[in-house]
């Protein structure tokens, strides 16, 4: 399990969900820390960012390509300079973001 650093520990049990997505959305990836967050690489380049904030969860990054393609789906979330923000107040969208994570993965990450 991937270290939660302190400013995330109020939203850990949402982390927790993004970790364990990995299996079932994204095989192969690797479950590491960059820039200080949760990420998953895959063959070595980062794929998603996650992490948790005192009154919304993220997601990064959040290319055109998947704003575009999930459009009508991240309507009801705050999309705004390659971040998807999720109110804390609101149920986890896990199928959601197993496919953003898919679609991250056929995009070939973030590098």
């Amino acid at each position: 399990m991937l270290r939660v650093n302190r400013w995330q520990r109020p939203v850990a049990h949402l982390l927790d969900e993004y970790i364990g997505l990995r299996p079932e959305a994204v095989p192969d990836a690797e479950e590491t820390i960059s820039y200080l967050i949760p990420t998953y690489k895959l063959r070595g380049s980062p794929v998603l960012y996650f992490a948790g904030w005192k009154k919304h969860y993220s997601l990064y990054p959040a290319s055109g390509g998947l704003v575009a393609a999930f459009q009508d789906e991240l309507a009801p979330y705050q999309v705004s300079r390659g971040t998807i923000r999720f109110a804390l107040s609101g149920p986890v969208p896990v199928k959601l973001i197993e496919r953003i994570a898919k679609f991250l993965e056929g995009e070939g990450g973030c590098a």
